[in-house]
């Protein structure tokens, strides 16, 4: 396992928060990875994730949303989730200026990257990939979160799991059909939204984990 540096980010004159920086020797590109609404920076997935990436080249800044860092369960307001982002984006430009940078993150994480991208371009960001894009909640189909997508000027990256209870697959592919050349779908055969498949799918989650790293790193120029 590779070292991870603990960082302190600030959010705004009241708020800082922590975030792990994870650097390979020779860095292709950086990925800003958001948490989801249930885990912080320091989940299983999260950190698997990461390595996963940095054997493929890839530096990574994690880093808690403030209420998360609080130990509260109820997430924070958009405004403040979207400021967060910004300052780990701006954080994760600042360490490696002359690499490309990415953002994104594990569903709730990955909405509030889109959400804050859509609504001021993020300055270096030159893509977005979303783990698990967290289209409806579960049993109640929609695309009302997908909205925002369409004012999001980069290039889109959706790493999806084909039961997904959060994001029904034909409503997905018709959103990515919708945004056009910008949307790109990779999709994990089996996976659900934490991304576990079954035993009966002759993968274990380790092997959809590096896959995932893979089709990241593929992607990223």
């Amino acid at each position: 396992m590779s070292e991870l540096e603990p960082l302190k980010l600030k959010v705004d004159a009241e708020t800082t928060v922590s975030a792990l920086w994870l650097q390979p020797p020779q860095p292709q590109a950086t990925y800003v990875f958001a948490h989801g609404a249930g885990a912080g920076m320091h989940h299983s997935f999260m950190a698997e994730l990461s390595q996963a990436l940095f054997d493929q080249s890839v530096a990574t800044l994690r880093f808690q949303f403030p209420y998360m860092e609080r130990g509260s369960k109820r997430p924070d307001t958009p405004a403040v989730a979207h400021a967060a982002v910004r300052a780990a984006v701006a954080a994760a430009r600042k360490r490696l200026p002359d690499t490309a940078l990415f953002a994104g993150g594990k569903s709730f994480g990955g909405r509030m990257t889109s959400q804050a991208q859509a609504g001021e371009a993020m300055p270096g960001v030159r893509g977005l990939v979303f783990v698990g894009f967290p289209l409806h909640p579960a049993g109640k189909p929609g695309i009302e979160r997908a909205a925002h997508l369409a004012e999001v000027g980069v290039p889109m990256l959706f790493l999806q799991g084909t039961r997904d209870e959060l994001a029904e697959l034909a409503l997905l592919k018709g959103v990515i059909q919708g945004l056009g050349d910008k949307a790109s779908l990779h999709l994990e055969d089996d996976a659900d939204h934490a991304f576990h498949v079954r035993a009966r799918s002759g993968r274990n989650d380790k092997q959809v984990v590096l896959a995932l790293a893979a089709a990241m790193a593929a992607w990223f120029p």
